[in-house]
């Protein structure tokens, strides 16, 4: 246990990181009664890059309206923008606007940018690399030129890098947003002004429409409310993390939330609010909770649910976002339309071949059946009785298959991406004929969310419930397993299969209640083992858990550790039916 001597001087530590931050923005600002939020955990990553973002906030305040360039990004946000890529535009167009304004009037701010520009390519670059995205290639040319001037990218690339070299000249906040919504509109959702609207449209919002979606109820990963006044704080800063998840992950390392009795009495009404009623009757409900949230999770609850679209209690800001998001991820699958279906057809077909090779009548050599001529010699000269051939019915119908899907915060960046990856894998089972139920889960607050996309006979049609796929919170990866498996062991097929896709970073936020028993934080190593516990269990009650990746390559290992050697890295779009549909013929195979 900590001391508070320890405890002390860590709270004195960060005290005075805060001052020392906060006078060098008033400084360069000049504004000493500017408050704006300044990431102080980084600084131990790099304190270049936590006093860079200091002097370019304080920098962007006093030569432009940090405020209406703050309303604008809300407006934009509102209108269906996708936050991560609209904060990372904006990152680089406020560091281009205040670059030549700040470094003239303070010299030192070159070398600091370059040394955080530095720390940001030495974090940042495969992730950047990775994503191969127009603004992730204009990030890198951005960071590579303010090191040392020069930079590689491609024709088009180069275009939109001078774009943003243009900013530095910008003269007033107008020039600043029209260049973030002009990227956006180019880079991000070419259809953006078509299908929600122009510059204009945007500025045009009124901040009673803002106020009447009800902001404060918007959930953000630390189990918290977020007021309007808050959104635009965190709009204004120029180091809104690209994966805010990492950001919030930080948070939730650091403790618990300590509610009281009367929250406990609200938290149902407020799950049901912004995930949805329940399918379930609630004396089942309960039956389930007392027989699975047992040991590490006795603390825990489940609830079961069609998603906020489908069972919705108002059309708060939760509603308006699930079904923006969902309007997204069926813009996705249109955009990757034909390698989507290729993928259905390929893994439908490979599943199908395989329950057809099982189903295909076997003959062997029996003492009874259909005659051999060439053994009748055989007949009173040996005590050999087998002559005959005997056909044997195979049955395919003896597998049933059930798809998991974390859908915690973490997974926002690419929520799009899974939600095709999960219809992809549904309409492919579908397409093979084996009943599957797709589940997905979130943990917030002591509740693990069990969401029903579809269940194990329902028509093809149900697949494309998959587009309403949305991440929040956080995930407590052991219980929501169990919870999967206690329905998929009630099925009558012999041959069970359990898909869990998931980034392998396990992570919930415990919620620290009167006479908790279990008060330990669901997350790191601890979380991982609980977790590889259950895959093992449930392998030893004859289901075939296969873990499919697709978060970086950090996590790689935690995955690992919890699936073994049966989980498939999904790279490319391009390879998910060949990678998944090999695991899967095994799988039929060895069950043969």
């Amino acid at each position: 246990m900590q001391d508070r001597s320890q405890i002390y001087s860590e709270e004195e530590y960060r005290y005075e990181l805060e001052n020392r931050m906060k006078n060098l923005l008033w400084t360069v600002s000049g504004d000493y009664d500017l408050d704006v939020n300044l990431d102080l955990d980084s600084f131990r990553e790099s304190q270049y890059i936590t006093l860079y973002d200091a002097v370019k906030q304080g920098a962007f305040a006093r030569y432009f309206s940090k405020d209406e360039f703050g309303m604008y990004l809300v407006k934009k946000l509102y209108m269906g923008a996708d936050e991560p890529s609209l904060a990372g535009l904006a990152q680089m167009c406020v560091d281009q606007a205040v670059l030549q304004k700040i470094t003239v009037e303070r010299k030192g701010v070159s070398t600091l940018r370059k040394k955080a520009f530095g720390d940001i390519l030495d974090r940042d670059f495969d992730r950047l690399a990775r994503r191969n995205d127009p603004v992730a290639r204009m990030k890198i040319a951005m960071l590579q030129q303010g090191l040392d001037g020069t930079y590689t990218a491609g024709k088009m690339v180069r275009e939109q890098v001078e774009e943003l070299f243009s900013l530095q000249n910008a003269e007033d906040t107008m020039d600043v947003i029209r260049k973030v919504d002009g990227f956006y509109n180019r880079l991000v959702d070419p259809h953006f002004e078509k299908e929600h609207g122009t510059l204009e449209q945007v500025l045009s919002v009124r901040e009673a429409d803002l106020k009447k979606f009800d902001w404060q109820d918007f959930l953000d990963e630390n189990a918290t409310e977020a007021s309007l006044e808050e959104m635009m704080r965190q709009a204004n800063s120029s180091t809104l993390p690209e994966d805010e998840e990492e950001a919030e992950e930080k948070k939730h390392r650091a403790g618990k939330i300590l509610i009281t009795e009367e929250d406990i009495k609200k938290m149902y009404s407020y799950i049901e609010l912004h995930f949805g009623t329940s399918y379930m009757d609630a004396r089942e409900q309960e039956r389930l909770n007392r027989r699975i949230c047992r040991g590490i999770h006795a603390d825990c609850k489940l609830y079961f649910t069609e998603g906020i679209l489908k069972g919705c209690v108002r059309e708060n800001n939760t509603y308006v976002l699930a079904k923006r998001t969902s309007e997204m991820n069926e813009r996705f699958y249109r955009q990757n339309q034909r390698i989507s279906r290729h993928n259905i057809a390929a893994l439908g077909d490979i599943l199908k071949r395989s329950l057809q090779a099982r189903n295909e009548d076997d003959t062997q050599i029996s003492d009874y059946g259909t005659v051999i001529p060439q053994k009748l010699w055989k007949v009173g000269r040996t005590s050999d009785t087998k002559l005959f051939l005997k056909q044997f019915k195979k049955n395919n119908s003896d597998f049933v298959v059930d798809v998991l899907i974390d859908a915690s915060g973490s997974q926002r960046s690419r929520q799009h991406m899974i939600a095709l990856q999960g219809y992809i894998l549904s309409a492919a089972l579908t397409r093979a004929g084996i009943p599957h139920r797709v589940l997905s889960f979130c943990s917030f607050w002591d509740y693990t969310v069990m969401r029903r996309f579809r269940e194990y006979n329902d028509p093809a049609e149900a697949d494309w419930n998959l587009m309403e796929f949305t991440s929040s919170s956080n995930n407590r990866d052991g219980l929501a397993l169990r919870a999967a498996a206690d329905g998929l062991l009630a099925r009558p097929e012999e041959n069970k299969v359990l898909i869990v896709l998931s980034d392998g970073r396990p992570n919930d936020l415990v919620v620290n209640r009167p006479n908790a028993k279990n008060p330990a934080v669901y997350t790191g190593d601890y979380a991982v083992k609980d977790t590889a516990s259950e895959v093992r269990r449930l392998r030893s009650q004859g289901i075939s858990v296969l873990g499919v990746f697709a978060g970086e390559e950090q996590d790689l290992q935690a995955e690992r550790k919890i699936f073994g050697k049966d989980f498939a890295y999904i790279r490319e779009l391009s390879t998910f039916a060949h990678v998944v549909g090999r695991y899967l013929r095994k799988q039929l195979d060895e069950q043969d």
